[in-house]
């Protein structure tokens, strides 16, 4: 499944929008000789396990012109560089604490010529900034992400929805999230019909203020 697979979904993409989609597979397949971030399973199904899973945060939440995003533990830059792509306006921080993937990221980023990206080499709890939004795919579980993560959202929205995290999981989460009460979950098969997707969701979790 190539690109089309991206443009079948989102289909008010402007030409440099799909230029950017399209040169996605050449960019990773490159990097990835050099530079294995992504399986090579994986890397044969780029669009679908990777490109069109991270736009299932984007079915989910439109970020408004402006809104500052983070993407913690990126990765090859899942899912902040299709999200970057999807919502050019948006500024996104791509964080991870392994430092060939952000190099992958950096080379990416550079190669799309994207300017709404910034790729930091840290760990999370050392970064600095607010943000409206969190984004992330199943980097830990979701207490422990809380924790790293702590501090890092803004208080006040500029969304209709309140700012918090959003995140890509799949399988059965009921243990992970019994602690929660205000979490909701979002199944990605009601958006995407592919098999990939029957047990894979987004998990939104607003963030809670004292006060």
């Amino acid at each position: 499944m190539g690109v089309e697979l991206i443009f079948n979904y989102f289909t008010t993409l402007t030409d440099k929008q799909k230029e950017h989609f399209a040169a996605l597979e050449e960019l990773y397949q490159d990097w990835n000789k050099k530079i294995n971030v992504v399986s090579r399973k994986d890397i044969d199904e780029l669009y679908l396990r990777h490109v069109l899973h991270s736009l299932g945060i984007a079915k989910i939440q439109e970020f408004n012109d402006n809104a500052a995003i983070l993407d913690v533990g990126t990765g090859g830059g899942f899912p902040g560089i299709p999200l970057a792509i999807l919502f050019p306006e948006v500024q996104f921080t791509l964080v991870d604490a392994i430092g060939k993937k952000i190099r992958v990221v950096q080379e990416v980023v550079e190669g799309l010529q994207l300017e709404n990206v910034n790729a930091l080499h840290s760990r999370v709890e050392d970064i600095d900034g607010q943000y409206d939004f969190i984004v992330s795919r199943a980097v830990a579980a979701m207490p422990t992400f809380v924790r790293w993560t702590k501090g890092k959202i803004k208080k006040d929205s500029s969304h209709d929805r309140k700012n918090g995290i959003l995140y890509l999981k799949g399988g059965d989460l009921t243990e992970e999230l019994q602690g929660y009460t205000n979490v909701q979950i979002y199944e990605l098969a009601a958006y995407f019909t592919e098999s990939f997707f029957e047990t894979k969701k987004v998990v939104y979790l607003p963030q809670k203020f004292k006060g």
